[in-house]
């Protein structure tokens, strides 16, 4: 990386010699970065943001103030291990977020994937894995090890208990709390969280067509209305996966041992 021009970085901030900055990374006043901080061009990085472990920071985000960027997981067994995190390109990360690192006992990596949306208050625990194109509306938390895929949206004050995955384009409603893995295409509400359809208009947003829809919905009566089993349910969904890859991926989702899906 090139040296970034001392008149993107406030006289107030302070950036570490040894932190590899693109060389028209903005930074704001009070910022601090610390040595082992990598940021990719074109980003943008508020006042008063601490970014700060071994932390690597893609192109074109866009982090608020006040932001707390990869320092220590809240994780008792920590004990200063070198560990990491993983931000891609196009997030935008609103003000107060806080995204720890990884620990050693989970991988050693936090990741967060491309073009997410990411709200106020925020937090994103140690060994997470955040995919692509989410929206965490304020005050979403994830605890260590949660796994979210691609197009997920949280509502405000969504709680997600370590280890639990939430499929892809499912969504959740305000102030839910997800104690269990939350299929693909699922609306969950509640606490605990319970299904309530299938996130329909995500899907039309996304282009979906009528009739893919129509057969994610008949997907999700099997695993919800059909009075079926859970593995009563996986062979049935398994008879029409080969020629939907929509429902595959439900499918495979639900044949991952976990912590079980909400019911």
């Amino acid at each position: 990386m090139n040296e970034p021009r001392a008149s993107l970085i406030h006289a107030t901030a302070i950036v570490d010699p040894a932190a590899r900055l693109a060389a028209d990374v903005e930074v704001g006043p009070y910022a601090i970065i610390g040595p082992h901080v990598e940021i990719g061009a074109g980003s943008r990085i508020g006042s008063h943001t601490v970014i700060t472990g071994h932390t690597r920071i893609g192109a074109n985000n866009a982090i608020s103030q006040f932001a707390s960027i990869g320092d220590a997981p809240q994780d008792k067994k920590y004990g200063g291990e070198p560990t990491h995190l993983e931000i891609g390109d196009g997030n935008t990360i609103r003000e107060f977020c806080t995204i720890n690192r990884g620990t050693v006992q989970g991988g050693g990596v936090t990741r967060v994937g491309n073009d997410n949306w990411i709200m106020a208050y925020v937090h994103i625990a140690h060994d997470c894995v955040v995919g692509d194109r989410t929206i965490f509306a304020n005050n979403a938390q994830l605890a260590g090890h949660a796994v979210i895929g691609d197009d997920v949206i949280l509502g405000g004050l969504t709680g997600v208990h370590q280890f639990c995955r939430i499929g892809a384009h499912s969504i959740t409603a305000a102030a839910t709390v997800v104690l269990q893995d939350v299929p693909p295409y699922v609306t969950a509400s509640g606490n605990p969280a319970r299904p309530y359809g299938i996130n329909s208009e995500g899907l039309r947003r996304r282009g979906f067509s009528s009739e893919t829809i129509t057969e994610v919905r008949r997907a999700y009566k099997t695993l919800y209305r059909a009075g079926l089993s859970l593995e009563e349910a996986q062979r049935e969904l398994a008879e029409h996966s080969a020629r939907r890859p929509e429902i595959k991926l439900l499918l495979d989702f639900i044949s991952v041992a976990g912590r079980g899906i909400i019911r």
